[in-house]
């Protein structure tokens, strides 16, 4: 059975192209999360007014990789000490979070999240949250980075190396 969940990890572009590298990821589509209002536009969204944050929904197979797994690599694509920031992208749409639709994944987020605190001397600024609600973006922003191979990225292009090569880890 697909599970899905639900990542914030500052501009989503880069963020849905390494996390649909990871094998056991079935489908990925950006979108805008827990926001204020309804059916946001990606202008709406950038003016930091509606409550959303850049987000990646995930539907995956916890036979093939498993959510804490998939924590571990979506730790390595974020620094989670920054608040409201990743890179050079600013303002609480880039923030950080972790939004899940089932309370039996709590668990598992929890415990994720303190082995990555561990690794800080600084406070973790993920947000960890059900998701509320979750608007799909516009199509331009969907696989943005197949579409424009050049197209701007916060993240080092080797992080998606490391995603396709990783050996997932079932539940």
């Amino acid at each position: 059975m697909l599970k899905d969940i639900y990542l914030a990890a500052g501009c989503f572009w880069g963020a849905e192209h390494y996390l649909k590298q990871i094998k056991g990821v079935t489908m990925t589509e950006t979108g805008y999360a827990n926001g204020n209002t309804d059916s946001p536009t990606y202008e709406q969204v950038y003016t930091d007014q509606t409550g959303y944050a850049e987000t990646v929904h995930l539907r995956y197979d916890p036979a093939v990789a498993g959510l804490r797994f998939l924590l571990r690599m979506y730790f390595l694509a974020i620094d989670p000490t920054s608040l409201n920031q990743q890179g050079e992208d600013r303002g609480t749409r880039y923030r950080t979070g972790i939004y899940y639709t089932s309370a039996n994944d709590l668990p598992t987020i929890n415990a994720a999240m303190a082995e990555e605190a561990s690794k800080h001397d600084a406070p973790l600024q993920v947000e960890v949250a059900p998701l509320r609600n979750f608007y799909r973006a516009e199509d331009y922003h969907q696989a943005y980075l197949d579409n424009n191979p050049d197209g701007y990225c916060h993240l080092p292009t080797a992080l998606f190396g490391i995603a396709a090569k990783a050996t997932p880890e079932p539940d």
